[in-house]
């Protein structure tokens, strides 16, 4: 009964430690994810800031000028907001991956439990049988 016991908790932290393996991959692939939106962000940020004042240009060259700048602030308000969405995807994310990995280790230890009594319970029948033999031999040795 009790290597049964061990056999399927072994399988159960296998299970778990699958999961939480899963669960560090997509964690990875979210963060290299949020880094990308962060320099597209930035990179965004830089355009319209470096783009000048346009006052002193042409009317039409100022008001194409002023349209791209407004459209360029618009997608990175836009970027920022996905970046945010994308943020709290990750916080949830990171939520699994600790339940999981908490999951994980509480098994972990229960598996490490049952090995130690399994162990005791060996050791307790490997004395009982020394000491059977031991008094099988005593007992010859007084006939």
């Amino acid at each position: 009964m009790s290597q049964h016991n061990i056999r399927n908790l072994t399988t159960l932290v296998a299970l778990r430690n699958t999961e939480v393996e899963r669960l560090q991959t997509e964690m990875a692939e979210k963060t290299n994810l949020r880094d990308r939106y962060q320099k597209n962000l930035d990179r965004l940020t830089g355009l319209y800031v470096n783009m000048g004042a346009s006052g002193n240009l042409h009317p039409a060259l100022a008001g194409n000028c002023g349209d791209y700048k407004q459209a360029v602030m618009v997608m990175a308000d836009n970027h920022r907001v996905d970046l945010h969405l994308h943020e709290a995807d990750m916080a949830v994310s990171q939520q699994a991956l600790n339940a999981a990995w908490a999951r994980r280790e509480v098994l972990g230890k229960v598996l490490d439990k049952q090995h130690k009594v399994v162990q005791k319970e060996q050791h307790s029948k490997e004395r009982k049988q020394h000491d059977e033999l031991a008094t099988q031999a005593w007992w010859r040795g007084q006939k």
